[in-house]
């Protein structure tokens, strides 16, 4: 299994956002513990798995693309 395991700070400079915010608000909710990261040898310290983060990324993005065109040149998505 080769994976590429990321820190919360290398995280945070590939997806440019701030690392508390990851620890606080993304770990747990849309990172999920076992598929995203992991706790090595059961310890405190996080590694994210980058190959399954940047493709869950892109599915979320693709999901969210179908939208309504509108007269005003907007999109409604719904």
């Amino acid at each position: 299994m080769s994976a590429t395991y990321l820190t919360t700070d290398e995280l945070s400079a590939r997806i440019k956002y701030d690392a508390r915010t990851i620890r606080e608000r993304l770990k747990d909710s849309v990172l999920i513990e076992g598929t995203h990261y992991v706790r090595p040898f059961g310890g405190r310290k996080i590694l994210f798995v980058w190959e399954t983060i940047e493709r869950d990324m892109c599915v979320a993005s693709n999901e969210g693309a179908i939208g309504l065109p509108m007269a005003n040149g907007g999109v409604l998505h719904g």
